[in-house]
């Protein structure tokens, strides 16, 4: 490490205390403006030219937008229609009838685990949050339990998803990990489903349980309403609960065709037609604007709804979800920042100055990447490309280190992702409340992943 390492590494974190002092302070700031303000005095500070800084922003923000914003969109259109059609409610109703109170985080976990094996976290998130929302209202309006019935039914949600965006393949960081580091999808694949499991249980259910009694999180009135549904007339004249199968298909078309396509992606030749349709339709954009058309189809269009008043639903349910998409959008712009400064190689030469194992070493440089630059693919790209010929020429078990690279690259989601802020303004949490959940839970799960690679690798290995 050198001066200017040391100095990149000290604005990164004066930044991100920065921006949580522009936030909860007397100030007020609102995020966005926080977050852009931000990004331009880290820029400016790290050295980068003035034109440079606003490019960076600029990419930042659209990238961030281009990738979540068309994905946050399309869900809450879906999720309006599922909610004015009944089908949320009466998913949860089902859910609720058939499950105790002590065991709907179970539930609600083991829902996201499928869901989350072809879907990215923000996206697998915007599907799940009609039911999640749906359930703890209908979980809040009994007083069955002390605290947020929304912590209590999102947490488990949260850890599950995150767990198997960071350990299964074919999520694109644990697929960017093999790749780097030539090893094998199937062995990596297994390793990460082992692990993921005591990941989930004691993020989820367990610190779900713990967490929810301390806070007393509810989203705004509007965005509840938006998807779990209101006492208005609904979309369609007919009866106001579809059949549950019809429910369910319509719920998970998104989640089914993203699923396809992974499976495809790994059993197929990639030049084939079949799986270049599967990898279109399974595009989270596609595939949830063919999870929107199809469900207007059979719940509104096929049951004699009114076409006029579905389409004034669609517009009035982009209005609670502007400020989150704007406030993505900055946390994008100054992960950019951080990225285009550098702040990324700094990291690299401070993890060069540890003599650890291999896999400890390879969780570590992920997390710290990720932490300081907003982005876990950057942490996972980092790690395995600065450790793969450490790989080639020391007898490591591969899979197992490209599981704990993307274990760490989980670790302590803030400030500085897009996926933090999509949490904080879908729950309504204040930065402390969002801190206390999905920061902590993804540091549970990032933490126990680590514990399993290390238990495993006291085994045989698979290949």
């Amino acid at each position: 490490m050198n001066s200017s390492d040391i100095q990149l590494l000290a604005i990164a974190v004066g930044g991100v205390f920065l921006l949580v002092t522009l936030i909860v302070s007397r100030v007020r700031l609102h995020p966005l403006l926080a977050l852009i303000l931000t990004s331009i005095l880290v820029g400016l500070a790290a050295g980068m030219p003035m034109d440079k800084v606003i490019k960076s922003i600029e990419s930042g923000a659209g990238g961030t937008l281009g990738a979540v914003g068309l994905v946050v969109a399309l869900g809450a259109m879906l999720g309006k229609i599922l909610a004015e059609t009944g089908v949320t409610d009466g998913i949860a109703e089902t859910i609720i009838n058939k499950t105790s109170i002590r065991m709907l985080p179970w539930a609600m976990s083991g829902v996201a685990f499928i869901i989350g094996i072809p879907m990215f976290f923000e996206v697998g998130l915007v599907v799940l949050l009609p039911l999640v929302f749906s359930v703890a209202r209908k979980l809040d309006e009994t007083a069955s339990i002390s605290g947020s019935a929304y912590v209590y039914v999102g947490v488990p949600v949260i850890a599950a998803l995150a767990a198997m965006h960071g350990m299964v393949p074919p999520h694109p960081g644990p697929l960017t990990a093999i790749a780097l580091l030539k090893t094998n999808i199937g062995a990596t694949m297994l390793y990460g489903f082992v692990a993921a499991i005591p990941a989930i249980v004691l993020g989820g259910p367990i610190y779900g349980a713990f967490i929810s009694s301390r806070l007393a999180v509810k989203p705004d009135v509007p965005l509840v309403e938006q998807y779990s549904g209101s006492d208005g007339d609904g979309l369609a004249s007919r009866e106001r609960h579809p059949g549950l199968a019809l429910s369910v298909i319509v719920a998970l078309l998104p989640a089914l065709l993203m699923l396809l396509n992974a499976i495809l992606e790994l059993t197929l030749p990639k030049d084939t037609a079949m799986a270049h349709f599967a990898a279109f339709a399974g595009d989270p954009v596609i595939a949830m604007l063919i999870g929107v058309v199809f469900a207007a189809t059979v719940l509104v269009y096929s049951r004699s709804g009114d076409a006029e008043k579905m389409r004034n639903a669609l517009s009035s349910s982009l209005k609670p979800i502007a400020n989150v998409l704007v406030i993505i959008a900055g946390g994008g712009a100054f992960q950019h920042v951080l990225t285009d400064a550098k702040v990324g190689d700094a990291i690299v030469h401070l993890s060069q100055q540890f003599a650890l194992s291999p896999l400890i070493l390879g969780w570590l440089i992920s997390m710290l990447l990720s932490v300081s630059t907003g982005s876990a693919t950057v942490g996972i790209v980092g790690a395995s490309g600065l450790l793969a010929p450490l790989a080639m020429a020391e007898p490591v078990n591969t899979p197992l280190l490209a599981l704990a690279i993307g274990c760490g690259s989980l670790f302590f989601n803030y400030a500085n992702h897009a996926g933090f802020w999509l949490v904080k303004e879908s729950f309504g949490m204040t930065m402390g409340e969002a801190t206390k959940t999905i920061s902590v839970i993804q540091s549970i799960v990032s933490v126990v992943g680590l514990v399993m690679v290390l238990l495993m690798n006291m085994l045989p290995p698979l290949v």
